[in-house]
């Protein structure tokens, strides 16, 4: 089975980026492109790029409704058969229980 991921000596994705943009020196260049040639992951991850060049534009982050976020936070927190917070989520129409 091919192990298709980042490896310890793959370049990082903002390094790619820069290998996309021209943005890094010769002798990273060479040895980004030496590396595309025997790593799939990599070769593939710029080939995104080419399709869907990342934008400069700063995005602000959204904040997350409050409710959502006391959900994840008891999901991620393991808290069994508590349906409060999903039932504060959901509203009034739609409630869960077991």
């Amino acid at each position: 089975m091919i192990n298709f991921c980042k490896n310890a000596n793959c370049p990082s994705s903002p390094d790619l980026l820069k290998f996309q943009y021209g943005a890094i020196s010769q002798k990273e260049k060479r040895g980004i492109e030496r590396h595309l040639t025997a790593c799939d992951f990599c070769a593939s991850e710029v080939e995104f790029y080419k399709h869907y060049p990342q934008s400069e534009e700063k995005i602000e982050a959204a904040e997350i409704p409050k409710p959502l976020y006391e959900l994840a936070k008891a999901l991620l927190g393991n808290r069994r058969n508590d349906f409060s917070l999903l039932n504060k989520l959901l509203g009034e129409s739609e409630t869960v229980k077991i």
